[in-house]
């Protein structure tokens, strides 16, 4: 049986997979934006380096969508 983790995605506590990665936690929240900026424990994280990152118990993570316009 999985275990499972809790980190806090946009401000709400979220149990996920402990094995569950950026790339999938973008995807379960549908967040997929080529302007989307990445925010783990209060750090950016590249677009590039989505693949690498692992999450752990009590990490916070913001999904943040930019609004452009003028």
């Amino acid at each position: 049986m999985p275990q499972t983790i809790t980190i806090t995605v946009d401000g709400l506590a979220e149990p996920v997979p402990e094995d569950l990665g950026l790339p999938q936690l973008i995807e379960r929240h549908q967040a997929q934006h080529k302007d989307l900026i990445v925010e783990i424990n209060g750090r950016f994280v590249n677009p590039r380096d989505y693949a690498q990152v692992s999450l752990a118990e009590g990490d916070r993570v913001e999904l943040i969508h930019p609004a452009f316009g003028g």
